[in-house]
Order: C-alpha cells, then structure tokens, then sequence
C-alpha cells in the first residue's frame, strides 16, 4: 500500500537519533551536525533534564564569548592599553630629559626598520642589507638633532652607498632591485624620523614634538570618529576601503582645531591662524602616509607589518601617519617660529 500524499513513511528504528519525527510546519527543527566520528550524520538538538539516562544527547555548547574587538579585527582594550602605555613614555622622556625621547625615536626607528625588511624578504624575496641600514638609522638621527639637516641629508646619502657596497658581497641577480628597497627604507623610515629629532633640538623642542604628535592624533581621530558615524563616499576604496571623504574632512577639522589652541597657547610666538594652516597640512599628509602604508602592506599581502604592539600591529603600522607629517610640521614651525 502507498502512503497517503503529504505523509513520511516510518523509519526503519524510531528510536535511533537520526529519526526526525513527522515534519509539520509548527514542529519541524533543524538538524545539528556533531562533531566526532560521525560527524555527517544529522541528528536532532534534545532538550536533556536533570535526570537524564545514560547515554542520552545533550545539547551542543555554545562557544565562549571572545572578547570585543573593533573593526578590523583588533582588540580594543588591548590597544587603549598599549596607547596609553607609548603616551606615557613619550611624555615622562619629553619634559624630564627632553634628549631621552631621541632614544625613544631611536629604538622605533630600528624596530621599524626590521619589520620593514623582514616583511620585504619574506613576501619578495628582496635580500635589503641590514647592518647599513640600522647603523645608517642611528647617524641620520644623530645628526639631525645635534648638526641639522644638511648633515642628516649627508648620512642619508652615505647610508645609500654603503647598501650599494654591501650588497655587491652577493650574487648580481636582482642587485638593483634589492639596493632600490634598500635605499627606500633608509629614506622612508629613518630619513623621515629625523625631522622629529631636529623638531626636538629647538629650545621649545617638547612643546613642538607635543604638537606634532596631538595634530596627528586628532587627524587620525576624527577620521574615524566622523567617518564611522557619517561616512558615505569613498576617499580610495581600492586602497583603504575603510576611508571616506566625510572621515578626511572630519580628521581635517578636528586637527586644525587643535593646531590653532596649540599654537597660540603652548608654542611661543605663535598664533593661532598659523595653527590652522599646520593642522590642516598635518592632516592631509598623516591621510597620505596612512595610504601609502596600506599600499605597501597590499603589495605585500599582508595585514600589518608586525605583531609588537598588542591590538595595534607593528611599529611600522603606528608610524604610518607620523612619519610623512614630521617633515611638514617642522617645516611649518621653522617659517612660523623659527628654528
């Protein structure tokens, strides 16, 4: 005899797991796939007692809850603490020996350096000479806090060439190649960190690193801020698909605020349209440095250049935006103030 139309035939054992009873519309559950040997077989998610025999199905656990992260995939607390942890260094090396926060740009610089090359090897295969170019790091930075900029220039010049001859100790395949990333690097990480160095050889040296660092902060800051809540277009989604324009005038906005109240009330001599200008140019070149770094980063395959800094990255992925701004805020400051 056939069933009746709309009807499941019985199963072989009704009491086996993988009996799903009379499919209605009110009653019917999903199945759950367990893990373990028969991991294929759908059974159905039993709601157990206390008193339930041996043997019996309990229900699945669920996974245990991870802790909040921000976009991207960060750690919030991790990285609040870690920012928090680099400001109070900064500040405790700037205004008790103001020669100490050299250091401190010392030591980020080399870090960033060997994350820069490590990566470099890893993803490319471009062999960049190391010893030229952390021993270059330390002159550059030597020298543009106690000589200037014209001898900072002269080592970045000299770190070049001594890649070149390094380099030739190798094989010739791929010489030009390796020497250009080389060259890149002295210029990209320690050339640029110079002009923080040469921002802290002033007699208001700290004050200055003290803008520096807020109008780069804020740039970044209301950037976010501006565009997480409004932002709608934008500003390079083949680059950074996080960035908008609404964020970039936002981080503008917020940074010139800070230029201006900085400028008139902690730089001495100066006003606050003059910030306005600073903030402003701070913030497009922090946007700018931010996007190269993820240019590299896309080349490179990879998400950040390092694992230092706990829901941060690398260093490298924290000197993105200070980098390229440091040339231009002392740059502005020497025309504004002077040297």
């Amino acid at each position: 005899m056939h069933d009746a139309p709309g009807r499941r035939s019985p199963a072989p054992d009704p009491s086996a797991a993988g009996d799903l009873g009379p499919q209605t519309g009110h009653s019917q559950q999903l199945p759950v796939y367990r893990p373990g040997p028969s991991a294929q077989t759908p059974v159905m998610p039993h709601h157990p007692t206390p008193t339930s025999a041996p043997g019996q199905e309990t229900a699945v656990a669920q996974p245990d809850q991870q802790p909040r992260k921000q976009r991207g995939g960060r750690n919030l607390q991790a990285a609040i603490g870690v920012g928090v942890g680099l400001g109070a260094v900064i500040v405790a090396s700037l205004f008790v020996v103001k020669v100490l926060f050299l250091f401190v740009v010392a030591a980020a610089v080399l870090v960033g350096v060997r994350e820069l090359t490590s990566r470099l090897a890893e993803r490319k295969g471009i062999s960049t000479p190391l010893v030229p170019l952390l021993a270059g790091s330390l002159a550059m930075l030597g020298a543009g806090y106690w000589a200037g900029p014209q001898w900072a220039t002269a080592a970045l010049a000299l770190t070049g060439l001594a890649v070149m001859i390094r380099r030739m100790s190798e094989p010739p395949e791929n010489y030009l190649r390796d020497i250009t990333a080389g060259i890149f690097t002295a210029f990209y990480v320690p050339f640029l960190a110079t002009f923080v160095g040469m921002m802290l050889a002033a007699d208001d040296g700290p004050q200055r690193i003290l803008l520096f660092l807020i109008v780069t902060i804020c740039s970044d800051t209301g950037a976010y801020a501006v565009g997480y809540k409004f932002g709608k277009t934008k500003l390079a989604p083949t680059i950074s698909p996080g960035k908008t324009r609404e964020g970039l005038a936002g981080g503008i906005g917020l940074s010139m605020i800070a230029g201006a109240l900085l400028m008139q009330y902690v730089i001495d001599d100066g006003t606050w349209w003059q910030g306005l200008i600073l903030g402003a140019c701070a913030a497009v070149t922090a946007t700018l440095g931010d996007l190269a770094e993820s240019m590299i980063k896309r080349d490179l395959g990879i998400k950040d250049m390092g694992t230092l800094l706990p829901g941060h990255g690398g260093i490298m992925d924290r000197l993105d935006s200070l980098l390229p701004t440091a040339p231009v805020v002392w740059l502005l400051l020497t025309a504004f103030v002077g040297s």
